[in-house]
């Protein structure tokens, strides 16, 4: 009975996955609506294309940098492995913050003129505990992995070192930017749903690589052994004492804490995962550059889209605009338009500009639009299927007395981030089997 019922279920969100895509798409192209529909919305599609644009040059420069990491890739072998999760915890935890910060702009309990509050405070100081220990316990998973699977791999140490160095780096720059984008967009009359988080998560993106990179230069300059484990040790005990203290006050930093730590060590999983799938195809991936340049804008543009449909829906299901259920309202069938719209415009513009920049700039030659073919190919198959992930992980998580904004945007990150490799490598390998590649 049970086995029957596990598969009705199965059988049932399957044909949710196939049917709601395809009804979403009637309701665009119907001549009766599609005017009005692009009309009454155009300052939302506005703003999103104008977020997701700038996502996508951001994810840009990230593809011309990992395409020339090759070196590094090659010296410090297993890197690699902890670049995808990097990369995703950045986007975690300052999309989370992005998000938290345009929920509270919403609903009033955020002032809108840059001062200091205790919410602010209390959120850049959960922010910054997140990025420490979970930097941490990334470098820990990577070389796990390595370990179980083999790989050959850097020390644990320097594991560690950079990828805690890199995250103390990178929040330099993405801390006041997360701060400042939603605070301001909201004081232009800018919705911070459809802004912030594809444009943290894009900075997320350019940003983590060259701090890896300067990390990498830091442990070469610390040359010594010891006093590089010296350094790691100290860095994981200042982490983990300022993490107990923090959960031990009866602020909003203990919620915070509380809720998203284990969403984001379950994300770190995920990320270690998908730097798994990309090491497992890293004789491909050096082979073809085009592809290797394309993992962080078609990752990067994904995750972007999703978490424009993930904030919207955070704060419309905060706000009462939209019940907690599985029930296809307007309000709902707008947002999932919204995002088919955008991705229609967005997959071939990524695939574009990855060929030309590999034919300006990389000595690469331009493969006749098959690089955009894959992006085409690869980003409608699973958009849809991210869409419904995305509702399914809303839904479940304010039902359960959970915020939707510690929880949604790490989540939805992780599993875009896995996905996406996934899939650009399965269409990929089509691609080279049948010898366009």
């Amino acid at each position: 009975m049970h086995l029957r019922n596990l598969l009705k279920f199965i059988r049932h969100l399957l044909s949710n996955i196939i049917n709601l895509p395809v009804y979403i798409s009637r309701k665009i192209i119907s001549d009766e609506n599609k005017d009005s529909f692009l009309k009454n919305n155009k300052k939302i599609i506005l703003q999103g294309l104008t977020a997701l644009l700038i996502c996508v040059v951001g994810d840009l420069f990230a593809g011309i940098i990992l395409t020339n990491m090759t070196d590094y890739l090659k010296n410090f072998p297993g890197l690699i492995v902890l670049i995808p999760g990097a990369i995703g915890m950045r986007g975690n935890i300052y999309g989370a913050l992005a998000s938290r910060l345009g929920t509270n702009l919403h609903i009033g309990t955020l002032s809108s003129k840059l001062k200091k509050s205790d919410i602010l405070s209390q959120n850049i100081q959960s922010s910054i505990i997140l990025s420490l220990l979970l930097s941490l316990l990334l470098g820990i998973l990577a070389k796990i992995t390595c370990v179980l699977l083999n790989f050959d791999s850097i020390s644990l140490v320097d594991f560690i070192l950079i990828s805690g160095f890199s995250a103390l780096i990178s929040s330099l720059i993405l801390l006041p930017a997360t701060i400042i984008i939603p605070i301001k967009s909201f004081q232009n009359g800018w919705d911070p749903d459809n802004i912030t988080i594809p444009i943290i998560t894009a900075l997320g993106d350019l940003f983590t690589l060259p701090s890896m990179i300067i990390s990498v230069y830091l442990i070469l300059f610390i040359h010594n052994p010891y006093l590089k484990t010296l350094i790691a040790i100290l860095l994981i005990l200042f982490t983990l004492i300022y993490f107990y203290f923090a959960y031990k006050s009866d602020s909003n930093i203990k919620k915070i804490l509380k809720q998203n730590t284990p969403v984001l060590f379950l994300s770190s999983l995920m990320g270690i995962s998908a730097g798994q799938v990309l090491n497992n195809s890293m004789a491909i991936l050096l082979k073809n550059q085009e592809i290797l340049s394309l993992i962080p804008l078609f990752s990067g543009g994904t995750g972007g889209l999703l978490s424009i449909l993930s904030g919207r829906l955070t704060s419309a299901i905060h706000s009462g605009i939209i019940e907690p259920c599985y029930k296809l309202s307007e309000e709902l069938l707008k947002n999932f338009k919204i995002i088919l719209i955008l991705s229609i415009i967005l997959y071939p513009l990524i695939g574009i500009l990855v060929e030309s920049n590999l034919y300006l700039f990389a000595s690469s030659q331009a493969y006749h639009l098959i690089v955009v073919l894959i992006s085409i190919i690869s980003g409608l198959i699973l958009i849809p299927i991210l869409m419904f992930i995305v509702l399914n992980i809303s839904i479940f998580s304010y039902n359960h007395g959970l915020d939707p904004d510690n929880i949604d945007v790490p989540i939805e990150t992780s599993i875009t981030d896995f996905l996406s490799n996934i899939m650009l490598i399965v269409v990929s390998l089509l691609f080279i089997r049948i010898n366009f590649l």
